[in-house]
This record gives structure tokens, C-alpha cells and sequence, in this order.
């Protein structure tokens, strides 16, 4: 039960814009599944799905990205918008977003997956992202300023 639960609910969030907990229950109510606010959030933490703001300034659920491309596209077409800056010290880069959009960005920035990255903590609209050395974080800047221009 609980498979084919999640199996509809990743269903129903690549075909509507999910906002809520509440919203889900609702759509899976409607699918024939009952569901407690507590398992709905049990099965959101287990898909590891994540919200990002829509072009109407709502939010939505969306899976995790499944491989690299995945990863760059879900992350340039959905976040890079809400940048508006990015600097490094040290072996520290720090990014700037819009307010309330700094998670999602750090989400995207830990799915790049790259070893040079150590880890990201992020506030409401900033992010502060560990590179490896000072070197590394110079050219982890560069490339995240690149990835945004090409947008």
C-alpha cells in the first residue's frame, strides 16, 4: 500500500502544482488513498521531494532530480531566477537569492554532487556553500556565475 501510495503521489505532483500537505491529502483522497497529514509527511521526506516558487510566486512539490542533466536543468530552469548574487572568500562561497528562496537553491546546489563541494547552510536568502579549498571555491564561483549568465 504504502509503494503505490508514493508511486500516486509522485503522479500527482508531476501533473498539478501540489502547494500543500493539505492539497496532496486531498488529491490522493480523490485517488481512492487515505492518508493521515503524518504519513503524507513520512512520504514526502522519504521521496525526498523538495518545493520550488512557480512562475505565478505559489510553491510546488517536485521530485529529486534522478541524474546529472536532471539535476542542471530542474535547478537552472527553477532556482537560477531567484540569484542575485554570488561571491567567494576563502575557501566559502556565498550566494544570494530572492527572499524564502535560499533551500531550494542550496537543495540544487547539493544535487550537483560535485567533490569539490563539502556542504551548503542556507538562511532565507542566503546560502553559504563549503568548497574544499580556496581554489576550488574560486572556480566553483566562476562556474555558478557562468551557469547563470547562460540562463
Amino acid at each position: 500500500m504504502k509503494n503505490r501510495r508514493q508511486d500516486r503521489i509522485l503522479e500527482l505532483i508531476d501533473k498539478y502544482d501540489i502547494e500543500t500537505q493539505d492539497n496532496l491529502i486531498e488529491r490522493l483522497q480523490a485517488s481512492g488513498f487515505a492518508a493521515t497529514q503524518a504519513t503524507i509527511s513520512r512520504d514526502i521526506r522519504e521521496l525526498k521531494l523538495s518545493k520550488v516558487m512557480t512562475g505565478q510566486g505559489t510553491y510546488k512539490y517536485i521530485r529529486p532530480p534522478q541524474n546529472k542533466e536532471t539535476v542542471n536543468t530542474r535547478f537552472n530552469s527553477a532556482l537560477v531566477e531567484s540569484i542575485t548574487h554570488i561571491d567567494c572568500a576563502g575557501n566559502l562561497v556565498v550566494i544570494k537569492t530572492a527572499a524564502g528562496m535560499a533551500n531550494a537553491v542550496a537543495t540544487g546546489i547539493d544535487a550537483i554532487h560535485s567533490n569539490e563541494i563539502l556542504g551548503s547552510v542556507a538562511g532565507d536568502d542566503t546560502i553559504l556553500v563549503v568548497i574544499r579549498d580556496a581554489e576550488a571555491a574560486e572556480k566553483t564561483c566562476d562556474k555558478l556565475k557562468m551557469m547563470i549568465k547562460l540562463m
